[in-house]
This record gives structure tokens, C-alpha cells and sequence, in this order.
């Protein structure tokens, strides 16, 4: 086999195996991302209750500011009603009262009513806060976790980096050029084998010169299609 041919085929592993870590970084990424999303809804569950509550007790302290406004009222009227010398005031302060009382009735059914709701919304907050923290928990496990995998990841690539770089520094300069050229739109297919006399980075058949060049490989052949690297892989890879 040509000796570039060879070394580019080993360079090609190299690539393959750096670029296989991917997957596996994005998956622990996805782990992290997704308890991550967990601890985001539950947070905004927690405020979105919390909110609530403050509205409600804003809304119970508007009414309390009401009812002492409706309480001096009450008390006033019964200044004026000492001073009224004709039945038509009587009448209309009677009235005034009588609003005056409805509107302190709804007022404190409205406190009761506001005051129940948050009852109940603090033990949904209770509930809330400790999912939190148990999701909280989860997620600096599932860190320990991911960065332990990450770091091994990592310590893998690099040892991979060290050892394709030491084989692209034997590659001749025009050969490897020749080869990240293709692999920058091929990706991890610039150099693939050929089976069936098809090439296996476009799946199209060769005709039989290239067929034998390729498997002659006193040369570096690329596919007539496609124009990627073209291999013959030997028995043992194939087994």
C-alpha cells in the first residue's frame, strides 16, 4: 500500500475517534441541561406562589385600610346624627350607613376569603420549597457525576490530540493539505473503504479502472463521484 495512502488512513481513525468523544460530551451535557430544566420550572413554580401571596396580603391590607376609613365614616354619622333637623338628612344618612356597612361586610368576607387562599398556598409553597432542594440535590449529583465523565472525556481526546499530531508532523505538508481539504465538507468520511466495488461516503459504483487502482493502492485514489479517499480495507479489518 502507498505510504501516504496509509498514513492518512491512520490519520482518518484518529479524526474519527477525537470526533466519537462528541456524542458523548453532548449526552452529559443533556444530563446537566435536564435536571438543570427541572430546577428552573420548580423555581418558577415557587415564585409564581410566593407572588400570589404577596398580591393576596396587598389585597387583605387595601381592605383593612378600607374598613378603618369605613369605621371613621360610621363614627362620624353618629356625630351628624345628632345635628339632623329633617327627616330627608335622617333618610339619607341612614342610607350612608347602610352602604357603609355592606361595603365593610365585603370587606372582611374578602379578608376571610384572602386569608384562606394563602392558608392553602403556603402549604403548596412548603411542598414547592422541598422539591426544590430535592432537585437542588439532584443536580450536584448529577454534576459529579457529568464532570468526572467530562474530565475523562477530555483526558481521552487529548491523548488522542498528542498522538494525531505526532502522525500529521510525518505526513508530507502537500498530502495532509490534500486531505483537510476534503475533510473539511466530508467530516470524518475524507477517507473511506471501498466494498462491493462501491464507495462507501456516496454509496456509488466504480468503474472497474478505478476499482483496480484502488485496490492495487500504489497511489492515492480518490472516488470519481464524490472525490473522497478511497481504501481497500484488509481481511483482518473486515473480520
Amino acid at each position: 500500500m502507498n505510504k501516504h495512502l496509509k498514513e492518512l488512513i491512520e490519520l482518518s481513525k484518529k479524526d474519527k475517534a477525537i470526533d466519537s468523544y462528541t456524542p458523548q460530551l453532548e449526552a452529559a451535557n443533556k444530563k446537566v441541561a435536564k435536571v438543570e430544566k427541572k430546577i428552573k420550572a420548580a423555581q418558577a413554580e415557587l415564585d409564581s406562589l410566593n407572588a400570589s401571596i404577596a398580591e393576596n396580603d396587598a389585597r387583605v391590607q387595601t381592605f383593612e385600610e378600607q374598613l378603618t376609613l369605613l369605621n371613621d365614616q360610621l363614627a362620624s354619622n353618629v356625630k351628624k346624627s345628632k345635628q339632623i333637623t329633617t327627616e330627608k338628612e335622617m333618610k339619607a344618612l341612614s342610607l350612608e350607613e347602610d352602604i357603609a356597612k355592606e361595603k365593610m361586610t365585603f370587606a372582611n368576607e374578602e379578608i376571610e376569603r384572602l386569608q384562606e387562599m394563602n392558608e392553602t398556598t403556603k402549604a403548596l409553597v412548603e411542598e414547592a420549597s422541598e422539591k426544590l432542594e430535592t432537585l437542588t440535590a439532584e443536580a450536584q449529583a448529577v454534576n459529579e457525576v457529568v464532570s468526572v465523565e467530562r474530565a475523562e472525556i477530555e483526558q481521552s481526546k487529548g491523548e488522542l490530540f498528542v498522538e494525531r499530531e505526532q502522525l500529521s508532523r510525518n505526513i508530507e505538508q502537500k498530502v495532509l493539505a490534500f486531505y483537510e481539504k476534503i475533510r473539511i465538507w466530508a467530516g470524518n468520511t475524507a477517507v473511506v473503504p471501498v466494498k462491493k466495488q462501491a464507495c462507501y461516503g456516496c454509496y456509488m459504483k466504480l468503474n472497474d479502472k478505478t476499482y483496480s487502482d484502488v485496490i492495487k493502492a500504489d497511489e492515492i485514489c480518490n472516488c470519481p463521484h464524490c472525490g473522497r479517499i478511497l481504501y481497500i480495507e484488509s481481511v483482518t479489518e473486515e473480520a
